[in-house]
């Protein structure tokens, strides 16, 4: 999805529809996905717990594109 609408620019909302689709159908199943919810949960609920025992805010993990 991000390489067709890297490629495509502003007309990505026509062009891209099927590859939309497919991220979206990708995206379902993982939210729909119990052990994957809970697995987000845990991690977010350490983080809240570090956060608030030193005041000190996780920098976020950055995730590059294998496109």
């Amino acid at each position: 999805f991000t390489k067709c609408c890297q490629e495509t620019g502003l007309l990505m909302v026509v062009k891209c529809r099927q590859e939309n689709t497919a991220l979206k159908d990708c995206l379902v199943g993982y939210y729909s996905d119990p052990s994957f919810y809970e697995e987000c949960k845990a991690e977010y609920l350490k983080q809240r717990e570090e956060y608030r025992a030193t005041g000190i805010k996780k920098k976020r993990q950055k995730f590059t594109s294998n496109v």
